[in-house]
Parts: structure tokens; C-alpha cells; sequence
């Protein structure tokens, strides 16, 4: 049996970042990280937006908006140094009629609680920075958001980490685990562990059981689909930009991202997935999974009339008019034709609270005294990570 002082599930962003801490603070303690896949990243964190936000969107107190900004400062300077594509464009968040102005001057009462670098601009001023976008008297200007690749991200950790002596082993689903014997089984044999990091993403609930926990939760998948603008009309975005978010809901609506390369995405939906990988209609199907996911959404949906408002809502974006109508609100002179299928689809494994029978909105951690189980790893994840990573570990290494 292999053994290791501190054994870590999942080779996303967190727990990567994880790994990079517990290495900070103990330089001799054996780190062997499991990953089911063939590689690290190949889902949520290789495949998000690669925005590394601000955090004016996430309340006062709320652990999202403690290790949010820190988080951004972190990964900025790790890319810095690593030389890893960044774009420093910033990004403006746009009213786009009067009920949504009292929701933008909340998002300024968060960045002046959270102390976040954020102006409250007119309409001329929001033209003079995304010449054509439209604000409906008010936007937030944000200057120091940044676009980072997440995939180089990912691969420069797993670079710095091997080479500081953590084992990772790739293809190693786990099977089951035996909290009493401190065990983890996998196809590949089984490893013993002095504690262990559940950073399984999609799976994290699943892991979580083998301990007794998240029994009050279950992690539902919402698909990500975009378009691109088409080549020749990526002049219309200089950065980012975003509507006003429903504070309700964890979604941030259709928005514009132009990415390091300098393609702009459009996007993304966010409808319910039949299974935790399905990406594509076939691909990553899961019918084992079908059940609980229709049957949790199904309880939500005559549960929460909030709900069923944002379900009508998402599934409308798949009606292409309907996407275009929603884009144009931002940027009222695109045209259908603007827009261009794209490749990029992701899995957001968002947790719903199946007591109270809404979505779970801030990060969710559960421990026992050799476990701790990151539930919710939501956006800003990736943004969070090197901070969130700290608060993950302290105490337990």
C-alpha cells in the first residue's frame, strides 16, 4: 500500500492549489495527489473563462469575498513570474434598465466593503471605454480584472509540484474509501493517508458520503454553451463585459469575454445536465446519474418559484433570437450573424441544499478530524484558488 502524509482527490485548480500550500508550510511531508483522468484540469478548471475576478459580486463576511480579490493578486503575480499569458483589460458591468440601478449601487457598496478597485460611470464614460457597448445610465468600470489561460495555469502547477517532490497519479478513480483505516481504494491499489483533501469537483458530494457528510446536499451539473463573435467583429468587445447579475441566482447572465488569444466568447447558458460530464449531447450521457439529477431538479422546480423563473429563463437561451436579443442588450449593433458556433462548453457542478431546496450560493466545507471536503467549488474558484487553498489548510497541516 502506498502512504502518504497528505492525500489530495482531484487534479483541478483547487486541489493543485492545495497540494502548492501544504508544500509551503511542510516542505518534508509526503503529498500524493489522485486524479481519475488521464490529465489535470480536463474539466471545470481547464475549461472556465479564464477571468480572474474582482469580487464585487459576492457579500461582505462571505468567504468568496474574503479570498477572491487576495486570490486575483495571487494568480496574476504566479503568471507574472511563470511568463503565462494575461490580459489586462479590465471589464464593465452594465445596467440595462432603471430596476437593475439599485443592484448596481449594491455592487459598489460591496466593492467599498470588500475594498475593491471600482468606479460608478455615466454613459459617456462607460463609451469611452467599450465604445460599443450601451449602458442604460449606469455601469461599473472594474480596472484591474484580468484574462488569464487556465490550462497554462494548471500545467505550470503540476510542473512546480512534481518538481517539488508531490506525486501525482493520473488515471486512479477512486472506488470507495475507508475513513477507519485511513484508506483510499482505486483501481490502481490502495493508498493510506495522515489527512485528505476531497477536491473532487463534480464528485465531491460522492466522496464526501464515504465519511458521513454532505448528506443535506447533492451537486446538480449545468451545462455552459457559447458563441464567438465572428472573425472581423472582435473589435466590438475591448474586454469584458457583463450585465447586471441576479444577486438570487449564481449565474452572471449572457455576457462578453475576449480571451488571451483575442477571440471573444459570448455566453454562457446554464441548463441542467444529464449527467456530471456530459458535454455534448452523447458524450459524457450518464443514465445512472439521470434519476437524482431530474428528480432534485424536479423537487426544486414546484419547490421555488425562483427557481422556475431561472429555469424559464436559461432555457430561453437556447433559442438562438432569444441569446441574440439578450447580447444585443450590451451591445445593441450585433447582428445575428455576429455570432458563430464555438467549441467551448463547460460543467458548472453547482450544490443545491436539498432541505431547503435552492442553490447553494458560497463555498461549502465539511470536515471530520483527517478530512476536509470542498463541496461547492464554484466560480470564483479559480480565481480563489491560492487563497482558498490557505483556508483549507490551516489547521490541518
Amino acid at each position: 500500500m502506498n502512504s502518504c502524509d497528505q492525500l489530495i482527490i482531484g487534479s483541478g485548480i483547487v486541489g493543485l492549489a492545495v497540494a502548492r500550500e501544504i508544500r509551503k508550510r511542510s516542505p518534508h511531508s509526503k503529498i500524493l495527489i489522485l486524479e481519475k483522468e488521464k490529465g489535470p484540469g480536463l474539466h471545470a478548471s481547464g475549461r472556465n473563462s479564464g477571468v480572474l475576478h474582482s469580487g464585487i459580486y459576492y457579500p461582505p463576511g462571505s468567504l468568496k469575498a474574503q479570498v477572491c480579490k487576495e486570490g486575483a493578486r495571487q494568480m496574476t503575480v504566479f503568471a507574472e513570474e511563470r511568463k503565462i499569458p494575461l490580459r489586462k483589460g479590465g471589464k464593465v458591468i452594465l445596467a440595462t434598465k432603471e430596476e437593475e440601478i439599485p443592484r448596481l449601487h449594491a455592487l459598489m457598496e460591496n466593492a467599498r466593503a470588500n475594498q475593491i478597485r471600482a468606479e460608478l460611470c455615466d454613459e459617456t464614460q462607460i463609451r469611452k471605454i467599450e465604445p460599443h457597448a450601451r449602458a442604460y445610465r449606469q455601469g461599473i468600470h472594474l480596472p484591474d480584472v484580468a484574462v488569464i489561460d487556465p490550462l497554462a495555469v494548471v500545467h505550470a502547477l503540476v510542473k512546480e509540484l512534481k518538481e517539488g517532490g508531490v506525486e501525482i497519479h493520473f488515471t486512479e478513480p477512486v472506488e470507495s474509501v475507508d475513513p477507519s483505516k485511513r484508506e483510499v481504494k482505486t483501481p490502481g491499489g490502495r493508498y493510506g493517508y495522515g489527512h485528505l483533501f476531497n477536491c473532487a469537483g463534480a464528485y465531491a458530494d460522492r466522496i464526501a458520503r464515504f465519511f458521513g457528510l454532505a448528506s443535506r446536499f447533492a451537486l446538480i451539473p449545468f451545462k455552459g454553451t457559447y458563441c464567438n463573435l465572428r472573425l472581423g467583429r472582435e473589435s466590438l468587445v475591448h474586454s469584458n463585459i457583463y450585465p447586471v447579475p441576479d444577486p438570487m441566482v449564481p449565474f452572471l447572465g449572457i455576457h462578453f469575454t475576449r480571451s488571451v488569444e483575442g477571440s471573444v466568447h459570448v455566453g454562457p447558458t446554464a441548463i441542467p445536465a444529464l449527467g456530471r460530464e456530459n458535454y455534448g449531447i452523447l458524450e459524457g450521457l450518464a443514465p445512472s446519474e439521470m434519476p437524482a439529477i431530474l428528480g432534485t431538479l424536479s423537487k426544486m422546480f414546484f419547490a421555488s418559484g425562483k427557481f422556475r423563473r431561472l429555469a424559464f429563463q436559461e432555457w430561453a437561451n437556447y433559442w438562438k433570437p432569444h441569446f441574440v436579443a439578450e447580447a444585443r442588450k450590451l451591445i445593441p449593433e450585433l447582428e445575428a450573424d455576429d455570432l458563430v458556433p464555438s467549441s467551448k462548453v463547460g460543467i458548472r457542478p453547482q450544490l443545491v441544499d436539498l432541505k431547503t431546496k435552492t442553490l447553494v450560493m458560497d463555498y461549502v466545507i465539511e470536515k471530520t478530524s483527517d478530512s476536509t471536503h470542498v463541496l461547492n467549488a464554484v466560480s470564483p474558484a479559480f480565481t480563489s484558488a491560492f487563497s482558498f487553498a490557505e483556508v483549507l489548510v490551516n489547521g490541518r497541516v
